[in-house]
């Protein structure tokens, strides 16, 4: 006999997503855009979780807000979660104690493996929406070992990238963000030559990681990257159990 187990209210949709409470627009690329997956994804907004609170204040100050969404995603049938700001790996330890499934808070939760691929002479750098209040204390909360070692650009501070998605404005214009995003890039490679890899902290920039990759021929890396990677985990490609026949062509 063959049975099926249950347990879950919803399924086919394994990966969740705590979102932050905004109303600017969201293009493909974006993890806000449910679009932007290959797969279903489950979403959880959490009140209050303003992108500046988050970003310019102290995201710990809203972790009960955001435990108690992830608990929800969870008993919706989520087996992992993730979150739509780089900021929030300053509550990953909480959350991921609390929730009781994989966390994956932040896109810097990848710098420590993207180093492992580099040389010893070169470098991971960070792009962030926010260079004034990325601080140490996010990196080691991302399992960064020696932050000292990791060289972080923003975007400008008075730029459309910054100020429309921290001010949540209703309206974008995502060509002058793409520009703010190379401006961005180009900083960081004429500051610190020895940048092997780029890992991108906000997950509003993925949908120029193509562009950053173009302009300084490096390996980027986004939320995206890691909620694919991470996704896989939960959802593994299943694959035949028999070879190959090499008689056929």
């Amino acid at each position: 006999m063959s049975f099926q187990y249950g347990g879950k209210t919803v399924y086919g949709a394994t990966l969740g997503i705590l979102m932050l409470e905004t109303r600017f627009p969201r293009i493909l690329g974006d993890l806000g855009n449910a679009g932007t997956f290959p797969f279903p994804v489950q979403y959880r907004v959490v009140r209050g979780a303003s992108p500046d609170k988050v970003v310019r204040q102290n995201p710990m100050d809203l972790v009960d807000d955001f435990i108690s969404a992830g608990k929800d995603l969870v008993a919706s049938g989520c087996d992992g979660l993730t979150t739509n700001c780089g900021f929030l790996a300053l509550i990953q330890d909480r959350l991921a104690q609390e929730v009781g499934v994989p966390v994956a808070t932040s896109s810097l939760m990848q710098i420590p493996m993207v180093q492992a691929l580099l040389p010893s002479t070169k470098r991971v750098g960070v792009l962030t929406i926010s260079e004034a209040t990325l601080t140490p204390a996010h990196l080691l909360a991302a399992g960064v070992g020696d932050p000292a070692q990791v060289p972080i650009v923003g975007t400008a501070a008075g730029g459309e990238f910054t100020t429309r998605i921290l001010g949540d404005h209703l309206e974008i214009d995502f060509e002058r963000c793409r520009q703010d995003m190379v401006d961005a890039a180009n900083r960081l490679m004429a500051e610190h030559r020895d940048i092997g890899a780029i890992v991108l902290e906000c997950t509003n920039m993925t949908p120029y990681a193509a562009d950053i990759r173009k302009i300084t021929g490096l390996p980027v890396y986004s939320v995206y990257t890691l909620a694919r990677w991470f996704h896989q985990s939960l959802e593994p490609d299943a694959f035949a159990l028999n070879l190959a026949d090499p008689r056929r062509g």
